[in-house]
């Protein structure tokens, strides 16, 4: 049996527990440990693994047998930074799918995103890189979702959704048929998108309103 490779898992917090169990349940990578800027978690262990250091340390970390990562931050901005040091320096990004997420026929995941458990992403619906599905959350037929997206648990997007880069899709909120969400909108928790959403938007409420 050859032997799995290993990934460094970058943050330590709620997200990063996730993360890890995903990983785990997968069976694909053996995790060497985690990152994070949180110098107080520095040579403790999280989550039973070791932290190895801060983000100063990824070039002498990356090695032959150490190059795939993935970034477990939920917030949007955060995770795109991390995510693009990363890139620059060479490292591999991995996906973390839970074996209980349902992904359908001609499915798109980009590197280093995440489908966690009880998700339903639908055939040929495109996930673009960096991107979160969190818990519960269902992307319905030929939605297009662009890098660096966080769809928040419980978030329903129904078929022909596109969402921009940079969004966030708060909790329990639904998009119906064909809407396009902008880049860097905010959608807020519980709310109901029934028409398109320029860029830089923040919008809430059922049917969703620019908010004040």
């Amino acid at each position: 049996m050859n032997a799995k490779e290993k990934l460094v898992v970058f943050g330590a917090g709620g997200h990063a527990k996730v993360v890890l169990d995903i990983v785990e349940q997968q069976g694909n990578y053996e995790i060497a440990g985690l990152l994070d800027d949180d110098l107080t978690l520095q040579g403790q262990r999280f989550f039973g693994y070791p932290v190895l250091g801060t983000r100063a340390d990824l070039p002498a970390l990356l090695s032959a047998q150490l190059h795939h990562a993935i970034v477990a931050i939920g917030d949007n901005t955060d995770r795109a930074a991390v995510a693009a040091q990363l890139d620059r320096l060479g490292w591999r990004f991995a996906n973390a799918v839970h074996p209980r997420a349902s992904i359908g026929r001609g499915v798109n995941i980009g590197p280093g995103s995440v489908v966690m458990a009880g998700c339903v992403v639908n055939a040929d619906a495109y996930l673009g890189a960096q991107v979160i599905v969190n818990t519960g959350a269902t992307v319905d037929h030929d939605c297009r979702i662009e890098d660096n997206v966080h769809i928040a648990p419980g978030c329903h997007l129904c078929g022909n959704v596109g969402v921009g880069q940079g969004s966030l899709l708060g909790a329990g909120s639904t998009v119906i048929p064909g809407v396009s969400i902008g880049k860097r909108v905010i959608v807020g928790a519980g709310s109901t998108v029934i028409r398109d959403v320029a860029d830089e938007t923040r919008v809430s409420g059922s049917p969703a309103r620019p908010a004040d």
